[in-house]
């Protein structure tokens, strides 16, 4: 409801300095668009307000929906006029658009614009986009993306670096009806451009308070220092990573709609299946406050309270808070509750002791973990308590997470794999929804003083010991919204830099026990770890197997940057001749056997079989470790074969691959996922050398189904058990996987680390399917491994079943992936 005055007629002398006064004076003033954008910022500097705000927001679009815009829309393209409607359009392609005429002009002088845009269409997420004519026609590399939700206004800043004599517009990337009811370019004072950019920058990345705005601020001062790059103009370039859109993403909003949605039962549905468990355990909610803020406290609570599972107990431990309401609310609920138990304790102890204290009101079998501001949806416990009848022997259960904003906006979730113990040695992958046997957390002494910052973490350290890998039990469903409040590891990894220490020494203290040589260091970004296993003595032999027609300038380079780049020197290089006939090739061969007496040449003539050659090799070499690597790499980091050899002699390892770019220092190999494509793809293909990965997945040692055969280090002992490469069925493609997963059936973990890399020229070497004959083998290599394996291509335990299968870039599946 509007407040009174703003039918007033009276115009303030100036416009008032709070964001909601300002969006209330452009409101009575007829400028709608900038009025809406005031009330969205309002809203989200202070949530409290929202109600009134946005029955205000309402009334502005609602006019701005009958006011006529300045802007025609010339059709050109893909798209038809509702006779009826004037703002009516109907889209006859997926690529509609129009030609800009604003205010009588099509042409715009260089400088700084906000455009603004308010679109009803059927999909709730959609994509526009804009291409400035600035004399040379209309190009995708101009082009200017704005995603935007239907029936909400968005805005963004476009830089037109000269005169533009047109624009082209796309509304949308769909057929269907829809409306745009308001556009508007303006152009804006360039004396404000750089804060504008800042501030954009900063909300993105949830910089709230001073201290971190002055700290992102300086990080991006700092980097276009070291890139000699203008700040302004690096502001520019951060600022369009905001509409960075890849075709055929799923947001998260809308895989929340379309997906998330579709799965979830009715109160009607879940009252049934509450009734139908066979077992109905009392879970135990464990909570530690303290301080907590009013209203994140009483919702937090609230989302116990209003679980669809009913069998439930929250037991609450206050650490001596020193502001009233934190009791009066705890009181306030127990006395409405009777499964709600607080304990208030003397003295400020910290979260271990805290959260020792609510433990010890627990009387379930099994003890849920739960933030003090942090949120359960409806049906979690529902949903743990069905996993626990489905496997009743499960000790540890955990759960997909994703984080909520003040506004209740879910954003960045987390799919998780299932248990991949060599990734939860290098991130506490696990942490929410985190739920254990309670006799299991009375076995090891609940939480640890001492390692506040990572108490989950060591806490599920100190549970292995005692628990056998089936019984750690993944549910791939959001059951956890972690809300981003300031100071919390939610909102930054960085923002806690004790968590670090914290996780290094939990991680440091389970080795001790577990094997004492292993040696722990922080990983390549902040709360994440790297284990450095140990080499025995004597090293192994390594026996290198290069397989290899003709090709000079290919081989040499791969051998010689393993001979002068590798520092474990304990290996032999087989290189496997598929009957080279270059002159040029085989004088290479006689020079390189001289220079160095660990390098071998093999001879083999027959047809060219990947598999075979590789077998052929296996039984020549003399190591007790096969690495398979092929004839296009070349070594990059020293250590790579260290690195590798040091995993693969762990007894429980099987395969192990390595970090491969392609030349233009993009990912090629990062493990591989089944399922990717049809049978397997590469994990995060394409992606920035230096990028971190889904969850910096790219940074992290950790178990996968498979990897490639282009490096790969494996026991000679494990090669032959499971038969080696097929040489049968799959001598080109597919053998590489075939033969991990050959290994994992045996019992063993394959494992990927990102800190052996090397550049891997992949298709120079032996070119693309593009023959019928290979296209033919190809085919035939991909029905014997759907025949082979089946349901194991289909689900991957160490990819997300809510992540796509249609790239390779761990973007959220759609409805229909």
């Amino acid at each position: 409801m509007l407040t009174p005055d703003l039918h007033s007629k009276c115009r303030p002398a100036a416009i008032p300095k709070t964001k909601l006064s300002e969006a209330n004076y452009h409101l009575r003033n007829g400028d709608y668009i900038t009025a809406l954008s005031l009330y969205d910022e309002a809203i989200a500097e202070n949530p409290y307000i929202e109600k009134f705000a946005s029955a205000n927001k309402e009334v502005a679009a609602a006019r701005l929906k009958r006011k006529s815009s300045t802007v025609k829309l010339i059709p050109i393209g893909g798209v038809e006029a509702e006779q009826s409607d004037a703002s009516a359009w109907i889209s006859t392609s997926h690529d509609p658009h129009f030609e800009l005429c604003i205010s009588g002009k099509r042409d715009h002088e260089a400088g700084w614009y906000r455009v603004s845009l308010l679109i009803e269409a059927k999909n709730k997420k959609n994509i526009a986009k804009f291409y400035p004519d600035y004399g040379e026609g209309y190009s995708e590399a101009s082009s200017i993306t704005l995603p935007f939700l239907s029936n909400s206004l968005k805005s963004r800043l476009v830089h037109f670096p000269s005169k533009v004599r047109s624009i082209r517009f796309d509304p949308k990337e769909a057929e269907g009806a829809f409306k745009v009811f308001a556009f508007e370019l303006k152009k804006i004072n360039q004396e404000n451009i750089t804060e504008e950019l800042f501030s954009a920058i900063a909300k993105s990345k949830e910089a709230l308070s001073a201290a971190a705005q002055d700290a992102l601020q300086k990080k991006l001062v700092d980097d276009a220092a070291s890139a000699k790059k203008d700040y302004l103009e690096l502001l520019k370039q951060e600022y369009e990573k905001l509409f960075q859109h890849t075709p055929g993403q799923v947001s998260y909003e809308e895989w929340i709609e379309n997906v998330e949605a579709a799965t979830l039962p009715s109160a009607e549905e879940a009252r049934a299946l509450y009734e139908q468990l066979a077992r109905k355990p009392l879970i135990s909610v464990v909570m530690p406050t303290y301080n907590t803020d009013a209203v994140f406290l009483r919702a937090c609570i609230d989302s116990v309270m209003a679980q669809s599972y009913p069998n439930w107990e929250l037991c609450i431990a206050d650490d001596a808070s020193p502001k009233p309401h934190v009791r009066q609310i705890l009181e306030a609920y127990a006395a409405q509750d009777g499964r709600i138990k607080t304990v208030f304790r003397d003295k400020n102890g910290h979260i271990s002791r805290a959260s020792n204290s609510a433990l010890t009101l627990a009387t379930g079998d099994y003890v849920a973990l739960l933030d003090h501001d942090d949120a359960l949806p409806e049906h979690a416990l529902l949903f743990v308590a069905q996993a626990i009848n489905a496997q009743p022997d499960a000790q540890v259960i955990y759960s997909d997470e994703d984080k909520i904003k003040a506004d209740g906006q879910r954003f960045d979730p987390h799919f998780k794999s299932d248990w991949n113990p060599d990734l939860f040695y290098s991130q506490n992958y696990v942490s929410h929804l985190g739920v254990y046997k309670r006799d299991l957390l009375e076995k090891i002494g609940g939480f640890r003083p001492g390692v506040e910052g990572s108490q989950d973490y060591d806490l599920l350290l100190r549970c292995l010991p005692h628990v056998k890998a089936p019984q750690i039990v993944h549910i791939p469903r959001v059951l956890y919204h972690w809300r981003t409040v300031e100071g919390s590891t939610a909102l930054a990894a960085g923002e806690k830099s004790y968590t670090t220490d914290a996780g290094i020494k939990a991680l440091t203290d389970y080795f001790a026990k577990a094997n004492p040589a292993v040696r722990i260091q922080q990983g390549l970004v902040p709360n994440t770890y790297r284990a450095r296993w140990p080499i025995p003595d004597p090293a192994p032999l390594v026996s290198l197997l290069i397989p290899t027609r003709d090709r000079r300038h290919l081989v040499e380079v791969a051998v010689r940057s393993i001979l002068e780049k590798s520092t474990y020197t304990h290996y032999e290089i087989l290189i496997l001749d598929n009957s080279s006939v270059e002159p040029d090739t085989l004088a290479f061969f006689d020079q390189i056997q001289k220079e160095d007496q660990r390098v071998r040449v093999l001879r083999y003539d027959h047809p060219f079989n990947y598999s075979a050659i590789n077998n052929f090799g296996v039984h020549q070499a003399k190591g007790e470790i096969i690495g398979l690597i092929n004839n296009d790499i070349e070594v990059i980091s020293p250590e790579w074969l260290t690195e590798m050899v040091s995993h693969a002699v762990r007894p429980e390892v099987g395969c192990v691959g390595a970090k491969l770019y392609y030349d233009n220092d993009t990912i090629q190999h990062a493990g591989v996922i089944c399922s990717l494509g049809g049978v397997a793809g590469h994990s995060h293909k394409h992606f920035p050398r230096k990028h971190p990965g889904y969850f910096y997945r790219l940074t992290l040692a950790q178990t996968l189904s498979a990897v490639t055969a282009a490096c790969l280090l494996v026991r000679k002992t494990v090669y032959e058990k499971v038969g080696g490469l097929d040489e049968e069925h799959l001598k080109v493609a597919f053998n590489d996987v075939d033969f991990c997963l050959k290994v994992r059936a045996a019992g063993y973990r394959n494992l990927w680390t990102p800190h052996a890399e090397l550049y891997h020229y992949e298709s120079i070497s032996r070119g693309h399917e593009d023959t019928p004959e290979k296209q033919k083998r190809f085919q035939l290599e991909v029905e014997t491994m759907k025949k082979r394996w089946g349901q194991h291509l289909n689900v991957d335990p160490y990819y997300s079943p809510n992540l796509t299968k249609a790239r390779e870039d761990f973007s959220v599946r759609g409805a229909n992936d």
